[in-house]
């Protein structure tokens, strides 16, 4: 068992091992696993800014505004959901993201903690499960961009090649050449993923200015974007929306308010990782959101229809200076938030379970593997499935892990961890086999909670369990609450066994 001697803590409340701390159980801890030190946690305000635009500024952000429009808001409702979630998910990012700077760990070690070094497990895999299904979306997403830009500038042909599983073969060739694009990036580790976000971060910005630009020229002004109405109005039917929708929104970035840890041990202190998230999430978010949704009512007004899809938006231009800019700029957009975001997390979640066999490298490739065999492409489909049901469910069972992570470090450790025993057996983090049964059963009854009224879509009319559908409509919240509050009173029991100390 460790001592309180295998740790040192910096002036600045950052925590390191000390020299000679064992960290040599291959069933817990590897290379990628490990606390990263103090001198090699480097990343600035700036880092963490590029990396939120950079995740932000990307295909499934637009149609999340777009579909809101699609669903009938105007593009005053739109933003104002998307500002309001993005200003609450923010909070849930900032509290688990301070473990990461604190002591240097990932997430999955920063879950051991409060599930024990092998429940720990569970909430991974969850997490890396959502992650995989995002890294599909995002891979389809970009592989459907060469398809449609490259079809304007290769002919007729590309787009009615033959058909594999209802879509043409040059769409899957498309597909896998984005994929191994994203391979061969990630495969480089965190620090080429740290430069590529810096640079990519305002190449993006640039793009969605110019397809704004663009339609505003063909729409005739601004005029017409602004003028859209509102299908709902602000009565019934827009409240009716709105929550289910901001629940969605929220879950967009449940996953982040997980995982956040992963970027944010290699924070230079706690003050650049909250200025970099806080200037980057909210305010990137709204402001793509706006350009979403003026470009979307501008397809509106000059086609007659919403067209919430940027891609197919873009393969209606007639340039082909155009249709190239456009494809570079939906490659750098969806590489950027997909390896992020999505390849990262499920990386260290996947070494967390072998620590022994899997690396991070290995993670990732096995992420890139089952991001296809998930059918990304029948997730995204149509908005109504794509926000309510997709996002909804992942935003429930996601905020119920959350709420376990806040009780344990801020409201029962005070953010005091021992680091060195979050990798060794036997310890203060070791509960029962492993496992803490506190933790499991505030995850099972919340995400019951949170997702079991679920409906629409592929689930029951009236809810997979009818008496819960009323919580439905606020899936994330009602994971967050109940699971907090429920592991709160659950530690009152046995308090012997919760050592927070």
């Amino acid at each position: 068992m460790s001592t309180p001697m295998a740790q040192t803590t910096q002036p600045d409340g950052r925590v390191e091992l000390a020299d000679g701390a064992d960290l040599s159980d291959p069933r817990f801890a590897n290379d990628d696993l490990r606390p990263v030190p103090v001198a090699r946690r480097r990343w600035t305000t700036y880092n963490f800014l590029a990396l939120w635009v950079g995740m932000a500024h990307n295909i499934p952000s637009w149609t999340l505004a777009s579909g809101l429009v699609a669903l009938g808001m105007d593009w005053k409702q739109a933003v104002l959901t998307i500002a309001l979630a993005n200003l609450i998910v923010l909070c849930p990012m900032l509290l688990t993201g301070h473990a990461g700077t604190k002591y240097g760990i990932p997430f999955p070690v920063f879950a051991r903690a409060s599930f024990g070094l092998r429940g720990a497990n569970l909430p991974a895999l969850i997490r890396a499960a959502v992650a995989c299904a995002w890294f599909g979306i995002q891979t389809w997403i970009g592989g459907e961009g060469i398809f449609l830009l490259a079809g304007k500038l290769l002919g007729h042909g590309w787009q009615t090649a033959g058909e594999i599983g209802g879509y043409p073969w040059t769409q899957w060739v498309s597909f896998l050449l984005f994929w191994a694009l994203q391979m061969a990036i990630i495969a480089r580790g965190m620090e080429t993923l740290r430069r590529f976000e810096n640079w990519a971060a305002p190449v993006v910005i640039i793009g969605a200015l110019a397809l704004l630009a663009w339609i505003t020229q063909k729409a005739g002004g601004f005029g017409p974007l602004l003028s859209q109405p509102s299908g709902l109005g602000w009565g019934r039917d827009f409240w009716k929306v709105f929550f289910p929708a901001l629940m969605g929104m929220i879950g967009f970035w449940s996953t982040l308010a997980l995982n956040i840890p992963d970027f944010t041990r290699f924070g230079g202190s706690q003050r650049a990782q909250i200025r970099g998230q806080a200037l980057g999430l909210p305010t990137t978010m709204t402001l793509f959101a706006l350009l979403s949704v003026l470009v979307t009512s501008g397809s509106q007004a000059v086609y007659g229809e919403a067209v919430w899809d940027p891609i197919a938006l873009a393969a209606k231009m007639d340039s082909t200076a155009g249709i190239l800019f456009a494809l570079f700029i939906v490659l750098i957009a969806t590489l950027s938030v997909n390896i992020a975001a999505n390849v990262v997390s499920p990386a260290y979640d996947l070494a967390n379970l072998l620590p022994r066999l899997i690396t991070f490298r290995t993670g990732a490739l096995a992420t890139g593997v089952i991001g296809i065999l998930i059918f990304p492409w029948k997730l995204i489909e149509d908005p109504q499935i794509y926000i309510f049901t997709w996002l909804g469910v992942v935003g429930g069972l996601l905020g119920t892990v959350a709420g376990i992570l806040i009780a344990d470090y801020w409201l029962l450790r005070r953010t005091v961890l021992d680091l060195a025993e979050l990798y060794l057996p036997g310890g203060r983090y070791w509960y029962t086999a492993g496992w803490n049964w506190r933790a499991v059963t505030a995850l099972l009854v919340g995400g019951i909670l949170a997702v079991g009224g679920s409906y629409g879509g592929p689930f029951p009319a009236d809810g997979l369990i009818p008496f819960l559908q009323p919580l439905a409509d606020y899936g994330w919240a009602v994971g967050l609450a109940s699971a907090l509050v429920l592991y709160l009173l659950l530690a009152r029991v046995g308090r012997g066994a919760l050592r927070t100390g």
